[in-house]
């Protein structure tokens, strides 16, 4: 198969698909890849490692787009990427459709097979190729907050963990999955006291039994997290609901009831955010106030850490990668109920249902449409 990689273009974004082990793997299974010259810069690998791995480096991404039957990315394309989508082409990327209407309806228009990363579901039932990027943001996000509850970058002016005799922060965080893990998991061993949220009960006993230090866990409902915001000096957001909109748990009224200059990262922007007042925001300019709450919404958070991001999220990818490349699309995903889930759109249709029903848009199980339509 021929199999490209552009260069990444959404702001601030460094991150790149494949590194050049990655490419090794796929040259040594027999197929050609095409580097954008520079595609890796961002994340520290040179366009010199690409070549010694195999890989056939090209000059514009026009040219990559164009030669590829297969594109490997990090990021949905960007609007000037739009014209590069065609019906023969497969997409492979993080497309997060539910909160991009203009994006789902260029996708549908092109007639690209776009495969969405964070919709595969392994036969656990956990999303393995959304998981590493989850665990870099989750981890970010508390950094992320205790730089910003500093009072020079806005903040309420506290110390994470405290020190003796004096509190330490209050951290809630929406959501027990990856993100919401990972986040309290740090912030636990920074010293705060952390409440996390979720409507999973096993779950809350999981994370009780896994997680040492100042813990509460409660179950999530709007009067739980109204009450709780009200104490908070940060709140991280982390609710996923594969491939659909994210549900907002905190209300604009709600930002009133919280201590001014208290923190919100909502690590669900991608998926429209968790909180009513999200908006994305770039690495470049991370923060907005509303209410005297700062805001922190930037959409690829593990592009601030593209070595490390890059690495894990291959290391999940690839095999993906190699099934389609080995065996063809159709194949790939029909051996696979779960790598089915991520077939989001092609030839036109839609066949995400949480994309759908975001959008009020007709619907196709990918397996109709992967039988009917892509089987020649």
């Amino acid at each position: 198969m021929l199999i490209g990689i552009p260069k990444e273009i959404k702001k601030d974004e460094n991150r790149v698909a494949l590194p050049p082990n990655g490419v090794r793997e796929l040259v040594r299974h027999g197929h050609t890849v095409y580097v954008e010259v520079g595609a890796g810069s961002g994340s520290g690998f040179a366009d010199e490692e690409y070549q010694q791995a195999g890989a056939v480096m090209l000059h514009s991404a026009e040219e990559v787009w164009a030669r590829a039957q297969m594109v490997v990315k990090v990021k949905e394309p960007q609007a000037s990427e739009y014209p590069h989508l065609r019906p023969d082409l497969i997409l492979f990327t993080y497309l997060h459709l539910a909160a991009d209407h203009d994006l789902t309806q260029a996708m549908l228009s092109s007639g690209v097979i776009g495969v969405a990363y964070e919709t595969v579901v392994d036969a656990h039932g956990r999303l393995p190729l959304l998981e590493p990027m989850s665990e870099v943001a989750g981890r970010m996000a508390a950094q992320v907050a205790a730089h910003y509850l500093e009072k020079r970058q806005g903040g309420r002016g506290v110390l994470m963990g405290g020190v003796p005799g004096v509190a330490p922060a209050q951290a809630v965080v929406l959501g027990g999955g990856t993100v919401g893990t990972n986040a309290a998991k740090i912030m636990l061993g920074m010293g705060a006291n952390v409440t996390i949220l979720d409507v999973n009960l096993e779950r809350l006993r999981t994370l009780e039994d896994i997680l040492s230090g100042r813990l509460t866990t409660l179950y999530s409902n709007a009067g739980n997290i109204a009450r709780v915001v009200q104490t908070a000096d940060v709140v991280i957001g982390g609710v996923l609901i594969v491939g659909a909109r994210a549900p907002k748990l905190i209300t604009r009224d709600m930002l009133a009831t919280m201590p001014q200059a208290s923190v919100i990262v909502d690590v669900a922007v991608d998926q429209g955010g968790c909180v009513e007042t999200t908006r994305p925001t770039t690495h470049s300019d991370p923060t907005y106030v509303v209410d005297g709450v700062l805001h922190y919404g930037v959409a690829n958070m593990p592009g601030a850490v593209p070595r490390t991001s890059s690495l894990a999220l291959s290391n999940a990818t690839l095999r993906y990668v190699l099934k389609i490349a080995n065996v063809g699309l159709v194949d790939a995903l029909l051996a696979d109920p779960g790598f089915t889930t991520g077939l989001n759109t092609a030839h036109g249709e839609l066949t995400c249902q949480g994309v759908a029903e975001a959008f009020d848009m007709d619907y196709v199980p990918p397996r109709l449409v992967l039988e009917q339509k892509l089987r020649v």
